[in-house]
């Protein structure tokens, strides 16, 4: 069992960044490969960011390459999502996700983790 705490949501205007953070509990936060979602009003959530469990592969959505960055910190057990050159339909709640893995596989698709956390806010104006 691994229960995730999201934070550093917030408002920002279009070109600006935010840093968004998700502590995990438990002893054995390496052996889980991490992810971020996103999830706008009306619509279905979405990968955005995945990182696998040593860290060393990473994979992102078309729609952020270049802009976000994903990365964790093992001893921290939290991992990050680094966004700059945020634009308005980068708008959502963002979810931090996570499922225990014996590879280094990142999933892509929501039913590909098991541990969701409780989201937060981002909200980027024109």
């Amino acid at each position: 069992q691994v229960q995730l705490v999201e934070s550093g949501g917030g408002l920002v205007q279009a070109g600006g960044s935010l840093r968004l953070s998700c502590a995990a509990s438990g002893r054995t936060f390496s052996t889980y490969a991490l992810a971020w979602f996103r999830q706008a009003p009306g619509a279905e959530r979405e990968f955005v960011a995945g990182i696998s469990r040593s860290g060393g592969r990473t994979y992102y959505a078309d729609s952020v390459k270049g802009r976000f960055t994903i990365s964790r910190d093992n001893a921290k057990n939290t991992v990050y999502l680094q966004m700059n050159s945020l634009k308005p339909e980068d708008t959502a709640v963002y979810y931090c996700a996570a499922v225990y893995r014996l590879d280094n596989y990142v999933a892509t698709p929501v039913a590909g983790y098991d541990y969701w956390g409780q989201g937060t806010q981002v909200t980027v104006s024109s």
